[in-house]
């Protein structure tokens, strides 16, 4: 049996559970409401009095051994996200590079003609520290917040796949904090 599956899901004071049959779970803390669809190999059980979710499969296959550990993983997720949320910081280094917020839209200039439009997804917010990239020391920071993980960690995916660091010069997005192994360039001939 999953060692995380045999724990049961604790529930913190201000987290309203509310579970559809076995079908669906939405997790609600104030305004903030997050809600995943149950794997049919996968049976959930509420105790209000003990403030806990129990996790248990209904077969022993492989698929329902791996969904067992995933959804405790989720649920767990779900109630960090309801309660303090979540947040991503990216840099963009380069001369010239910089971003800006449209409404909906992210403009991340990256050194092509245009600058590359990336749609933000409801229930992210954008927080731009540093808006221009200046030299290779200073440059352009946006954090990415929001109540759901993979939410705000594919948002910020979408927005390093615009332009991943080249190892040149360091050049394009990045996470805060990721380290880019640097090559040297070529070796003229003296």
């Amino acid at each position: 049996m999953s060692r995380l599956g045999k724990k049961p899901v604790l529930i913190p004071s201000g987290v309203k559970v509310d579970l559809n049959g076995n079908k669906d779970i939405k997790i609600s803390s104030g305004s903030n409401i997050l809600t995943l669809d149950i794997h049919s190999t996968i049976e959930l059980s509420y105790d209000a009095s003990a403030a806990q979710i129990k996790v248990d499969r209904k077969s022993n296959e492989r698929l329902a051994r791996a969904m067992h550990g995933t959804t405790v993983r989720l649920l767990e997720n779900m109630i960090v996200g309801v309660t303090k949320g979540y947040e991503k910081s990216c840099q963009v280094y380069g001369t010239g590079f910089g971003i800006v917020q449209k409404g909906k839209i992210l403009e991340i200039s990256v050194g092509f003609a245009k600058p590359a439009p990336v749609k933000i997804p409801d229930g992210i917010v954008l927080d731009i520290k540093t808006p221009n990239a200046r030299g290779g020391d200073s440059p352009a920071e946006f954090l990415i917040k929001g109540i759901d993980k993979c939410l705000v960690g594919q948002f910020a995916a979408s927005c390093r796949s615009v332009s991943p660091p080249e190892p040149y010069n360091g050049k394009g997005v990045r996470y805060t904090g990721e380290v880019v192994k640097r090559k040297a360039g070529k070796a003229f001939g003296g």
